[in-house]
């Protein structure tokens, strides 16, 4: 079994809070990374289980063995306020690890935020170091603290990193050898889990509006959000459009990643940029199943713009260290891919998955750092296999780093 990043926050986490939440999409291995605790464990698949919490949730929780894990708890939201009462009246740390494929805390059923009570984990599918067996390395936290002419990678990994963009992240899709095998496996997690959950969390009439509206904003992820645009694309009206733009948060689907500011005498774009959250996928729903054609399709670069946000994403949220996340656009066209903020220190990132770069390809992180007063570290993320000086703090780095 690969080892989980997550697995030692978890433990931790237990140990300081009597709640603990691990939230986030199907099919990423919560249950696989719980069920190998020492607790009692209960799912709220099962019927029975399911069906004694909702006729009786304050006494199905004071009568349950703990410490004990709950899997699946969206499905019964109606158990956070009966959990709460025990822990104010009993108070013992890591008593209640729960689970949920939604973010439960923020469903219309949820009366109960458990404020003070709960530590929150959200647990994204795989990054690229736990494929390798690399759960220990955090890639952002290596960019902040190590120098970059020293960062390690494995030149070997260059030639795999297509297919690692083009397989994605869940690991039952990238488990599979063949193409036909993971098409059909991403066909079937799209219809059956992502529907269902958008289904069971939220008012969904008809899915057949909602199934066009996510082919329309699929092709978008890595591009700013023109919500009118798609209203129009998918002939539905703004607040259908943020309805559903809300649901697919809420499974973890999808990220709105928010502009940068800072008073540097630019005017700066206000729209959020949109992102799947996984770039398998993100290949999957625009009909690429092979290196060849991702390599060939228009949307390619795109496709890895959106990989390397995963990745991002992840490690970002896996650090101890507190980090903010965002994208640069100016009014006047000067756009960054990716802003990391670690306190005074910045990363700006720029991914391109072309083999070769240019020094022209830092002229907006150039101009980021001569108006900024931060400390600002220029990364362009590459398709080549060395890491290239342009600067004393711009760099061309392959992007067999983040494998």
């Amino acid at each position: 079994m690969l080892k989980r990043t997550i697995d030692s926050l978890i433990e931790n986490a237990l140990k300081i809070s009597p709640v603990v939440l691990i939230a986030g999409a199907r099919q990423i291995g919560k249950s696989t990374s719980v069920i190998q605790l020492k607790r009692e464990y209960i799912v709220m698949d099962d019927i029975t289980q399911l069906d004694a919490a909702i006729s009786d949730p304050q006494g199905y929780v004071e009568r349950v063995v703990k410490p004990v894990t709950i899997d699946e708890v969206q499905k019964i939201p109606q158990l956070l306020t009966p959990i709460k009462l025990l822990v104010d009246r009993k108070r013992t740390n890591g008593d209640f690890l729960l689970t949920g494929s939604a973010n439960v805390l923020n469903l219309k059923r949820a009366d109960e935020s458990l404020a003070g009570r709960l530590i929150e984990l959200t647990m994204y599918p795989f990054t690229a170091k736990e494929k390798n067996k690399d759960a220990s390395s955090n890639v952002i936290d290596m960019l902040f603290t190590i120098p970059t002419t020293s960062l390690k990678y494995d030149k070997k990994m260059v030639e795999k990193v297509p297919q690692f963009v083009l397989e994605g992240s869940y690991p039952l899709a990238f488990m599979m050898q063949r193409a036909k095998d993971r098409f059909m496996w991403f066909n079937s997690y799209i219809s059956t889990y992502i529907e269902r959950d958008i289904r069971s969390i939220g008012e969904l009439r008809d899915i057949d509006n909602f199934i066009r509206f996510f082919n329309i904003l699929a092709p978008r992820s890595a591009n700013i959000l023109n919500k009118s645009n798609i209203a129009n694309d998918a002939k539905l009206n703004n607040i259908t459009v943020d309805n559903y733009l809300s649901l697919l948060e809420k499974v973890y689907q999808i990220h709105l990643l928010k502009p940068y500011y800072e008073n540097i005498g630019k005017s700066f774009i206000k729209s959020p940029k949109v992102y799947l959250t996984d770039s398998g996928i993100s290949s999957h729903v625009l009909n690429i199943s092979s290196v060849e054609e991702l390599g060939s399709s228009r949307y390619k670069g795109d496709v890895y713009e959106t990989f390397v946000f995963a990745e991002l994403l992840k490690h970002i949220n896996y650090s101890e260290n507190v980090m903010e996340f965002f994208y640069y656009r100016t009014q006047d066209k000067k756009e960054i891919d990716f802003i990391v903020k670690k306190g005074e220190k910045i990363l700006a990132i720029e991914v391109k998955s072309s083999k070769s770069v240019k020094k022209e390809d830092f002229k907006h992180i150039i101009d980021f750092q001569e108006r900024s007063s931060k400390e600002i570290l220029g990364i362009v993320f590459y398709s080549g296999e060395h890491i290239v000086g342009f600067g004393e703090k711009l760099f061309a780095v392959p992007l067999a780093f983040l494998l």
